[in-house]
């Protein structure tokens, strides 16, 4: 057996589930197991000169930009380790050449493969990296009946925390399902599971709960691509959770066309304790929608904001501002929208400059579409998908500095109200227009003052920051337009 390193490089602020269920497969299968967070964690030098083996998790695409930086590093004083890349952006780095022979890229459930990797089983026809998807690898934790292993991790006060009116909460990061149902066209998620979820048993679900409490946790973060591909499933950890720890409050991500299908659910789940949905609304423009097949309108997703206040939950919706098929008008429609739903207090900054990833082997890349055929370039290696460009520059333009915005308003914890107004502003600045100031409400209001939110206030696929990459010693770089792979929240 194999002495392992499970690397986690950023889980959107979370203790990494992506660390925790396979360090729990492989210690059974025999493995000895060390796990480091370098979101949190300096470089472990020590267990790096122990291991045998390295694998990183890779569930996104900040995290897989950092892991390969890291993957740099560790080559510098173990040339010889094998590599490991595991989770849905793995792929991705196979496509673009990042791993020698050898090494290995697993998508899906990852535990066996692993294990078998480790135990000198790579699964690849020729010494070269393997990709494992979901319908040809065994199911992961579920079958097992493993509890998450989360001994050796940092604390949850390492990472980010509930804020509301009253305070913050520690926050526990779990997932009742994997997978997801749908077919969003930028979407990592059915490029690995092709359509299908797969549910958590309630009972692990649950067992995981009641140990991130025991560690202080106050609110859960359900981390599936959507909480409601399984409504059953979803109401039967949320009732459960509500009967054996009543204080607790929850956060999921759920699709638009699900919050408005499933209303009777989203009630229930409010009594439960849900208290803000993360939600995809991507664009407020129908044409754009229609591309990334979302399966919602820009009616829909005003619908989506009244449902939710009618039972008393906030939605935080992530936005996908700039594609191929966005005009300067679509930019003009999501800052107004924000305004006349009263979000500014329930959007993230980085949210505004969101620009569409697309890696190898991307839904996007099937079929014809003659906008994007115009705009596409050649796949980018170092940046982990093909290269675009607008059809008008002054876009690409505007999106590299409301990233730099964005960045600094994070860095230095500005009021989001302040970093609106800037966001505004650089957006009429750059399309050279007059702004006619905010439009009048489109809907009632949601609650006066602070609107529960994390603390972690960066996206899966954005641009690693200059301290995301410093942290791990590698120097910043300028920004410049990132080229594409797939937003991994599917919501």
């Amino acid at each position: 057996m194999s002495r392992v390193l499970l690397v986690s490089t950023y889980e959107l602020g979370a203790q990494p589930l992506g660390l925790a269920w396979p360090a729990a497969e492989l210690e059974a299968a025999g493995h000895e197991v060390r796990s480091v967070d370098l979101a949190v964690e300096a470089w472990p030098a020590a267990d790096v000169a122990w291991a045998e083996a390295v694998a990183f998790s890779v569930p996104m695409h900040t995290a897989l930009r950092i892991a390969l930086a890291a993957i740099d590093r560790l080559r510098a004083t173990r040339p010889e380790a094998p590599v490991a890349l595991y989770g849905l952006y793995a792929p991705v780095a196979a496509a673009t050449g990042a791993l020698r022979a050898g090494d290995l890229a697993v998508a899906g459930e990852v535990g066996a493969t692993l294990a078998g990797w480790l135990s000198g089983k790579n699964p690849a026809k020729e010494p070269t990296a393997a990709v494992v998807v979901l319908g040809r690898a065994r199911n992961g934790s579920g079958a097992t009946g493993l509890a998450a292993r989360r001994g050796d991790l940092p604390s949850l006060t390492a990472y980010a925390h509930l804020v509301t009116d009253d305070g913050t909460r520690l926050v526990g990061t779990v997932e009742a399902s994997r997978g997801c149902n749908h077919r969003c066209r930028h979407c990592p998620v059915p490029v690995v599971y092709g359509g299908r979820s797969r549910a958590v048993p309630v009972d692990a679900v649950l067992a995981d709960v009641d140990a991130l409490v025991a560690a202080g946790a106050g609110h859960v973060r359900f981390a599936d691509p959507d909480f409601l591909n399984r409504p059953s499933q979803a109401l039967a950890v949320a009732r459960g959770l509500h009967a054996a720890h009543g204080h607790l409050t929850f956060d999921a991500t759920i699709k638009v066309s699900h919050l408005l299908r499933q209303r009777d659910v989203v009630a229930e789940l409010a009594g439960l304790g849900l208290i803000f949905v993360v939600s995809a609304f991507e664009s407020t423009s129908d044409v754009v929608l229609r591309r990334l097949h979302k399966g919602h309108t820009a009616a829909d997703a005003s619908r989506a904001v009244v449902e939710l206040r009618r039972c008393g939950v906030e939605i935080r919706p992530s936005f996908l501002p700039f594609t191929p098929w966005t005009n300067r008008q679509d930019l003009v429609d999501i800052v107004d929208f924000v305004a006349a739903h009263d979000l500014v207090e329930n959007v993230d900054p980085v949210q505004y400059s969101m620009r569409l990833l697309i890696p190898p082997g991307s839904l996007l890349l099937d079929g014809d579409d003659p906008v994007l055929d115009r705009c596409l370039g050649d796949l980018d290696a170092d940046s982990l998908g093909y290269r675009w460009t607008a059809d008008d520059a002054r876009l690409d333009e505007l999106q590299v500095a409301l990233a730099e915005r964005g960045e600094a308003a994070a860095a230095s914890a500005e009021p989001v109200e302040v970093t609106y107004a800037a966001v505004r502003q650089l957006v009429f600045d750059y399309l050279e227009r007059q702004d006619a100031g905010r439009p009048e409400p489109a809907v009632a209001p949601g609650p006066a003052g602070y609107r529960p939110r994390l603390s972690e206030p960066w996206f899966c696929c954005a641009e690693p920051t200059r301290r995301q990459l410093a942290g791990i010693g590698v120097a910043p770089v300028a920004f410049v337009p990132c080229p594409s792979p797939t937003t991994p929240t599917s919501g």
